[in-house]
């Protein structure tokens, strides 16, 4: 049983293995009986190849093949032929020969390529979030904050500290913001509060005899919107 690889993990010293990997098509290029597909995952990408040797049948159902197209092939690691090796992907050295494909799920023309060079307007972005979030760059930042967040998390567990939860309903208390209500289902009339910051729950904790706590806190504040922040 062949282990299915990712796209961005290949090398020259898997030459000659026979490999599987799935993606969404993120370029396409047909060369007059011959084409290329850049597949993408998000470790990165693998050119994949689709020629007459690698089964005509594989080859016809490629050319029906177009961006965002969610496809698994199977074939062999090669060299990519002399001259074209491309030092700006980690797999630019080497390529698959396809000698199996099969359409995981199609797609229907995306009003945007996630693999663009120009991101476009932000309201687009927003109204097709889940292709936004196929773009590296915010794929990055997505890993960039779950490495700084776990960083922390292991630092403070080094010391000792405790990681906790605390409630995201409570009693309105006063601060430097406006709260953000939340309608009591049983209680007609009567609101919960958004907490500002956890900082009450804290004191708790402290007069409970919790010497080392921490918690990465989300604070709810009703304020006008600034740029790069969410309320």
């Amino acid at each position: 049983m062949l282990r299915t690889h990712t796209c961005g993990e290949l090398r020259p010293e898997q030459i000659g293995q026979r490999v599987t990997l799935c993606g969404w098509v993120d370029t396409y290029r047909d060369q007059g009986g011959i084409l290329f597909v850049d597949l993408r995952d998000r470790y990165g990408k693998t050119q994949v190849v689709f020629a007459p040797e690698g089964g005509g049948e594989n080859l016809a159902a490629a050319k029906s093949l177009r961006a965002e197209y969610v496809i698994a092939v199977t074939g062999k690691v090669s060299p990519r032929p002399e001259g074209t090796d491309n030092p700006k992907l980690a797999t630019g050295q080497i390529e698959v020969r396809v000698e199996k494909l099969e359409v995981l799920n199609p797609s229907l023309t995306p009003p945007f390529q996630p693999g663009a060079k120009e991101a476009p307007g932000e309201n687009l972005r927003l109204k097709h979030r889940y292709l936004d979030l196929r773009r590296p760059e915010m794929q990055e930042t997505v890993l960039l904050r779950h490495r700084m967040i776990k960083l922390m998390r292991d630092y403070c567990d080094e010391l000792g500290f405790v990681d906790v939860e605390t409630p995201m309903l409570g009693r309105s208390t006063p601060e430097g913001a406006r709260d953000y209500l939340v309608p009591s289902r049983v209680q007609p009339g009567s609101f919960y509060a958004l907490p500002q910051s956890p900082q009450l729950y804290k004191q708790i904790l402290m007069i409970a005899g919790y010497d080392r706590y921490v918690q990465i806190a989300r604070c709810f504040r009703d304020e006008d919107l600034r740029a790069d922040r969410q309320p």
